[in-house]
Parts: C-alpha cells; sequence; structure tokens
C-alpha cells in the first residue's frame, strides 16, 4: 500500500478527518477482531463452548485494565506531540514520543509480572466459579506473556495516526487481525488447544502488529521517529502524558470496574449464565460502539493539530462534524439492534438458555444508545484540545459515580434482580453522556469562539 500522509492545515477540515477517521474506524473494527474472533471460535468448543466463553468472558477486566494503560501513554503523548508538531517544535515532539514508549515497555514488564502471580484470586474476586476458573486460568496465563506487544502496539500506534499516516495505523491492526483470523482455528480445533489456543494465538498476532509498528516509526517514512536520545526519561514530559492520558485510562480502568461489578452481581443474582449473557452483551457493545470510537479517535490529531496551530475555526467544523456523524450513527445502530437482537447473540453462540436470557438483556442494555455518542464526542474534543481535568472527571463520573453504584443498588428495586444490573448502563447513557457533551459546548466553543 503506497504511503499516503495527511496535511491537517490546508483542505477541507472534513475531508482530513475521513482520511484519518475511516482507517481508524477499519483498524478499530480489526482491532475488536482480535477478541471477537476469540470469543466465536471458542463459543463454539464442542460440548463446553457456552462455559468456555463464559471463563473467557471473565478475563475481559484484565485485559481492559492492560489497554488503559496504553491509553494512559498513548493516547496522552499522542496529541501532545500533535501539537507541538503543529506548532513546529519537531525536537519536542520527538521527546514525547520517546518518553511514551519507554513508559510502556516499563509498565507493560511491570504488569506482566503482577498478572502472573495474581491471577487466581483476582479471577475469582472477578466472579469466576470453580467451573469457569480453569478455562479463564488457560486463556489468561498465556494472554499476559503478550503484555509487552499490547502495548507498544496500542500505545504507539497513536503516534503514526497523529502524523497523517491514516492507512498505516490501519495496517499495524490489520495485520495482527488477519493473523489472529487464521491462527485461531488452527490452534483451537487443529491443534487441540481450546481456550490456550486463542490466547497463543493473539499474542502472536500482537508480536506482530508491535513490529510493524516499531519498524515504521524507526524508518525514513516517518515525519517524527522514534530515537534513543528522545527516550532520556523527563518527568515532567511524562507529568503531562499522563495528566492528557489520565481520561482514556480512567474511561479504560472504569469498563474493568464495572464489568468486575457487574459480573460479581450477576453471579450472585443469576449464576453462570447471566454471566455468559454479559459476555455476549460486551461483544455486541464493542462492535457497534468501534466505529464511532474510529471517528473521534481519527479526529483527535486533526483537532489537536489545528489548535497547537490556532486554526479555531477548522476546529469548531471538526466537533460539530463528529457530533453530527456519531449521533445519526448510533439512532441508526440502535435501530438494528432493536430489530436484530437473535442475530448478534447468535454470532458468539446459540444456546438457547443463553438466548431465552440475552434477548430482554440486550433491549434494556442498549436503549438510548444513542446517548453514548455523546459521552464519546465530548470525551475526545477535551483530550484532543489538552483540556485534561475535564477529560478525567467525565470518564470518572459516568463509570464511578453513576454505573457501579446503580449496578449494586438497582436489582434491589421493584424486584429488578439481573434486569438491574443491564438497566445501568442505558441510565448512566444518558446522564453522563449529557453531562460530558454539554458541558464541552459551554466552555470549548465559547473559547475557540474568543480565540478567533
Amino acid at each position: 500500500m503506497q504511503i499516503h500522509q495527511t496535511d491537517f492545515s490546508t483542505g477541507n477540515v472534513y475531508r482530513n478527518i475521513m482520511e484519518v477517521a475511516v482507517p481508524m474506524i477499519i483498524a478499530q473494527i480489526l482491532n475488536l477482531l482480535y477478541n471477537i474472533v476469540d470469543r466465536i471460535y471458542i463459543g463454539r468448543i464442542p460440548e463446553i463452548g457456552a462455559t468456555a466463553l463464559t471463563g473467557v468472558g471473565l478475563c475481559f477486566p484484565i485485559i481492559t485494565l492492560i489497554t488503559a494503560f496504553t491509553y494512559l501513554f498513548g493516547n496522552g503523548g499522542a496529541p501532545l506531540c500533535s501539537m507541538e508538531r503543529g506548532r513546529g517544535n519537531r525536537e519536542e515532539a520527538e521527546m514525547l514520543m520517546g518518553n511514551t514508549f519507554v513508559m510502556l515497555i516499563g509498565t507493560g514488564v511491570i504488569l506482566t509480572a503482577i498478572g502472573l502471580i495474581f491471577y487466581r484470586p483476582i479471577l475469582y474476586a472477578f466472579g469466576a466459579s470453580d467451573v469457569t476458573f480453569s478455562y479463564a486460568a488457560d486463556y489468561i496465563r498465556i494472554y499476559l506473556l503478550g503484555t509487552l506487544f499490547e502495548m507498544i502496539t496500542l500505545g504507539m500506534n497513536p503516534f503514526i495516526n497523529s502524523q497523517g499516516f491514516g492507512n498505516t495505523g490501519m495496517l499495524t491492526i490489520l495485520i495482527g487481525a488477519v493473523l489472529n483470523i487464521f491462527l485461531d482455528p488452527l490452534f483451537i480445533f487443529g491443534m487441540h488447544m481450546g481456550v490456550r489456543g486463542a490466547a497463543l494465538a493473539t499474542i502472536i498476532s500482537q508480536f506482530c502488529s508491535a513490529i510493524w509498528v516499531l519498524r515504521f516509526l524507526t524508518g525514513k517514512k516517518a515525519i517524527l521517529n522514534l530515537k534513543k536520545s528522545a527516550m532520556m526519561i523527563s518527568w515532567k514530559r511524562v507529568g503531562s502524558i499522563v495528566s492528557l492520558g489520565m481520561s482514556g485510562f480512567f474511561m479504560a480502568f472504569t469498563n474493568s470496574l464495572v464489568q468486575v461489578v457487574c459480573n460479581a452481581t450477576l453471579q450472585t443474582w443469576g449464576g453462570d449464565i447471566y454471566v455468559g449473557v454479559m459476555t455476549v452483551l460486551n461483544s455486541v457493545r464493542d462492535i457497534f460502539t468501534m466505529p464511532v470510537h474510529g471517528l473521534t479517535t481519527g479526529a483527535s490529531p486533526v483537532m489537536s493539530f489545528n489548535y497547537g496551530e490556532k486554526a479555531y475555526d477548522r476546529v469548531k467544523k471538526a466537533i460539530k462534524f463528529i457530533t453530527a456523524v456519531c449521533v445519526i450513527y448510533t439512532l441508526a445502530g440502535w435501530g438494528i439492534l432493536k430489530l436484530l437482537p437473535e442475530f448478534f447473540i447468535r454470532i458468539f453462540n446459540s444456546d438457547p438458555g443463553l438466548l431465552e436470557k440475552g434477548v430482554p438483556a440486550l433491549h434494556i442494555y442498549f436503549f438510548g444508545f444513542c446517548f453514548m455518542a455523546l459521552q464519546f464526542t465530548g470525551q475526545n474534543v477535551f483530550v484532543a484540545l489538552g483540556k485534561a481535568k475535564k477529560a478525567t472527571f467525565f470518564s470518572l463520573f459516568r463509570k464511578v459515580v453513576i454505573v457501579v453504584p446503580l449496578t449494586l443498588l438497582l436489582p434491589h428495586v421493584n424486584g429488578l434482580g439481573t434486569d438491574g444490573v443491564f438497566w445501568a448502563e442505558p441510565v448512566s447513557n444518558l446522564v453522563g453522556g449529557c453531562a460530558c457533551f454539554f458541558t464541552m459546548l459551554a466552555t470549548v466553543l465559547p473559547e475557540l469562539k474568543r480565540k478567533v
């Protein structure tokens, strides 16, 4: 594929966004395939598919937590890097990239060690039963060995996109996803490795993606390069990276927290079958939110660069564009899920019990799905423009202040039981999404207007 670089300072801002966002959307969808394909194949293992799927679902909070640290550094460093490039400060931009890389590697080593030592008590705390623990343990022990590869792939790929190389960033994920799709059935069924085969396929795929990222960022085609001289840690830079990346970190970390609380609550009120239902619903949600996430993430470097270059009119146009597209898309997604609930559940498992419990749960869980777009849009604008405190606050507000308490309280209200757990999500989308989005409108747009 020919290397194409988008100039964020010229041309139609909508086109600039789409040139980066379309490959990003494809990349996000492909990245989702790492776990989705695992779940599809695992759910179809003869005789044990539903139980194995529930067991692997218990690993998602751990996987999400690892992803949170890639956001902490990658999604914190990349916007700052893009702003400095917009200001014409190449040296500082490369220093930010180098410091991000060192922090990703160091954190990856620590997370691997902690996970391998404490996975047993962690999995039981996350809702594992004696039946599902063995499958969860088989998967996570192998998956954790690829932590460094995941940190490099997800943490450094934003630096490729922030330079305008959307197609190259997409290839990072495409390489891993395609390998994973082919290796999964080979290891799971061909070599009879079960869930261990799914985990092994994933880390091999992540390794290849990580090599691709490093090769590009250290090569001649990149505008900004990953250099040893830029890896000397400056704690002031790390502080700036972490401050801005805290929003993405808390969004992913609180997702992990919510998954733990949901699984534990559902285990109490409904048992393993409802933990399996939540695993499927999380997978369906990932499918439908990835395009929104890809669009907003793709728009981020465009907004960051133009904000750094003081082209504020272009920033306002970008905000209006992503808001309109995200709201329209999520409305359409809600309609599709309303019409075809069984289709999306059957992608992962066709067990009659799972379908019986899953369809009503899906209708509740995705009620008012369009409000999720407001959270994504507002959150991303705060991050892209360096508004670290607001971005972090709204990450915590939606999940910690709203979802977790409601997940624990609603099952006791009016006999809701397990339905109460599923109602916590749409309520949080409405309250948290509106609060984040309208705060962004009230604070960011007047600032941009004053600066024009």
